[in-house]
């Protein structure tokens, strides 16, 4: 079973740019879909983007399309999210997550449907 741990999250300021990794370890990286989730103080984690394990399939959250970019690197064992033109309602922990799947193509953006999940990491922009 894969194992993910997240990094690069930290403070950044209304309009700047972050990008997470997510590594993976333990598993056949390249045959798992990977998807990122987001979870503000108070609120439901909430879908933001993700991968089929070909990488040729991305589905991303309304709320962050055309801003943030999800990408893979089979080679380290690494999913990433490159977060752009960040704002406050941006602020949350961050957690990627990962199924096995068996269509290359598949993306999946409902939290149930993945069985690994990083620990977070913390996104906060400061308006």
């Amino acid at each position: 079973q894969v194992q993910l741990v997240e990094s690069g999250g930290g403070l950044v300021q209304h309009g700047g740019s972050l990008r997470l990794s997510c590594a993976a370890s333990g598993g056949t990286f390249n045959r798992y879909a990977m998807g990122w989730f987001r979870q503000a103080p108070a609120n439901e984690r909430e879908f933001v983007a993700a991968m089929s394990w070909s990488g040729g399939s991305t589905y991303y959250a309304d709320s962050v399309k055309g801003r943030f970019t999800i990408s893979r690197d089979d080679a380290k064992n690494t999913v990433y999210l490159q977060i752009n033109s960040l704002k406050p309602e941006d602020t949350a922990v961050y957690y990627c997550a990962a199924r096995f799947s068996i269509t290359s193509t598949t993306v999946y953006y409902a939290s149930h449907l993945y069985d690994r999940w990083g620990q977070g990491t913390q996104v906060t922009v400061s308006s």
